[in-house]
């Protein structure tokens, strides 16, 4: 579903995806690794048409989507959820959701946006109650929620997360986080930059390392779990420890 070749982005002079070759298949939750500084959020951001390539190739679903603008990209069937949410805060739940369904609601497709506003508040409860709530108003945890949600009204076929539990309680990102598998059970394909290494990697089918811009380390996931570099870098413990476990 996407293969990108030979990535290369940066900052003016700076450098900062060398090369990168990474692929996800359709069905698949890969997740993408790293310490800050590696390029993570960089790689999202230029798959999402965010920030522009210096080089390589971009391809989804077959076709070249490298310095396709982001509105086209997302059209296209692929949705970032960003780092830090960057939610519409004067703007209620509501809002947000409808400008995250925009497409869809500018041909018309009103009934299809309460098909899926149902959907999304099924996932996320908390999100119904709120509806009519301006975002800015929110905790941190419904805030990100409303990021999630914004995102699958559009329906992608790739979804795009970036670091969904950055800042958030434990219990809030366990709900997340099963969110994630309800997605994941239903054929959802999924890319994911998390710190919280554990959960990425007992939700994954795959996973990468990415260090100093470029991958360092790939595999499956029980590749990744039983990798010592990973293990004691991402994980806390040596690769002959207790494993987790996915669901």
């Amino acid at each position: 579903m996407l293969e990108i070749t030979g990535l290369e982005a940066g900052y003016g002079s700076l450098g900062v995806l060398r090369g990168v070759e990474l692929k996800v298949a359709q069905g698949e939750v890969v997740a993408l690794l790293g310490t800050n500084g590696a390029g993570k959020t960089t790689l999202l951001r230029t798959i999402a048409g965010l920030h522009r390539a210096s080089s390589g190739e971009i391809r989804f679903e077959g076709a070249s989507i490298a310095g396709m603008p982001a509105h086209r990209i997302q059209a296209a069937g692929l949705a970032l959820v960003p780092e830090g949410r960057q939610l519409f805060p004067e703007h209620t739940v509501l809002e947000n959701l409808e400008l995250g369904a925009f497409g869809t609601l500018m041909r018309g497709g009103r009934d299809q946006f309460k098909e899926d506003l149902d959907r999304v508040q099924e996932m996320f409860p908390r999100l119904k109650e709120r509806a009519h709530q301006r975002a800015g108003l929110l905790s941190g945890g419904e805030q990100q929620m409303v990021a999630i949600a914004r995102a699958l009204v559009s329906r992608p076929r790739l979804l795009l997360l970036d670091e969904p539990s950055l800042g958030l309680a434990p219990l809030v990102v366990d709900a997340i986080f099963d969110v994630f598998r309800q997605l994941r059970q239903a054929g959802t394909t999924i890319l994911l930059v998390e710190q919280m290494a554990h959960h990425a990697l007992a939700l994954c089918d795959r996973a990468y390392v990415l260090g100093s811009g470029r991958v360092q380390i790939s595999g499956t996931r029980e590749e990744m779990l039983a990798d010592e570099r990973v293990a004691e870098a991402y994980l806390g413990r040596r690769s002959g420890a207790a494993q987790p476990t996915s669901s």
